[in-house]
């Protein structure tokens, strides 16, 4: 756990902002939502934006990341999670709890309130964290999508993918389709933490911890049968001080060009010396 007490003040020291390159190593598919209308469309079509582009966005990644960083801190059991929905078929159950020093809540926010626990009693709290990282929506890069990809996918820039599921009684297929952004694709990524005191400092290598393990994990929908395995390259990150904002200091380039263990060693050779510098 962190630093944090009840009585650690908050006042924005600064932020370090973090950008780079995410490329699909297998194809991609975070869902719309709905399915498609037109003929021959996909059962389960992909998120684009107004002008008809794949993005990835920021809730999914921030989602993933959360999701991930919860259970390698062992906080993803019953007693230490609570409903977000309880509609049924739809239950949403997410780490939440009243310790002020708790890195998740820390990292992604805390309401007030009541809610019911998964297991045990329910939280009830005053205490109002706000979210320290913010995870931007990540375009495509439309380059990324060669013209010889172009040749061979269903759609312009998506590919569908086709499966069946079998019921083990009778072995009838019941056929489905999967809207995918094709490997190879890239997409710009952003990560933005606000450090609201000294003590966050220490937060960010969490959020690194969290992106790596991401690679081997998966992005989206569909990560058991082979989709949404991505890598971060060409990584960027910067501090920009509150001088930065109020007088217009420079930025401070903590690392850049490399992969999330090469920014990870970055920031621990750091030792957040950047936080004390002119």
């Amino acid at each position: 756990m962190s630093a944090h007490t009840s009585q650690t003040e908050l006042i924005l020291i600064g932020k370090l902002i973090l950008e780079g390159d995410m490329t699909c190593e297998t194809g991609l598919h975070v869902g719309a939502g709905k399915g498609s209308l037109e003929i021959g469309g996909s059962d389960n079509p992909v998120v684009k934006d107004a002008f008809g582009r794949p993005y990835v966005p920021g809730s999914s990644l921030r989602g993933k990341i959360r999701s991930l960083l919860e259970q390698a801190s062992g906080v993803a059991v019953p007693a230490d999670m609570v409903y977000l929905s309880r509609r049924k078929g739809q239950e949403v159950r997410i780490h939440q709890s009243d310790r002020p020093d708790d890195e998740i809540c820390l990292l992604f926010g805390r309401n007030p309130g009541r809610m019911e626990r998964v297991q045990g009693d329910a939280v009830d709290t005053s205490l109002a964290t706000p979210a320290r990282l913010a995870v931007f929506d990540a375009p495509l890069d439309l380059a990324s999508i060669t013209p010889q990809m172009r040749e061979n996918l269903d759609d312009e820039l998506t590919e569908v993918k086709s499966e069946n599921a079998i019921d083990r009684i009778t072995s009838q297929a019941n056929p489905r389709t999967l809207e995918r952004v094709p490997a190879g694709a890239r997409f710009h990524t952003r990560f933005v933490m606000d450090l609201l005191c000294e003590e966050d400092a220490p937060l960010f290598p969490r959020v690194l911890e969290g992106i790596r393990m991401l690679e081997d994990d998966a992005l989206g929908g569909g990560g058991s049968r082979g989709s949404g395995r991505v890598s971060f390259s060409n990584l960027r990150l910067v501090w920009r001080g509150r001088k930065y904002y109020a007088a217009g200091a420079p930025e401070k380039e903590i690392g850049a060009g490399a992969t999330v263990a090469a920014i990870q060693t970055a920031v621990a050779d750091s030792a957040f010396s950047f936080l004390h510098e002119e």
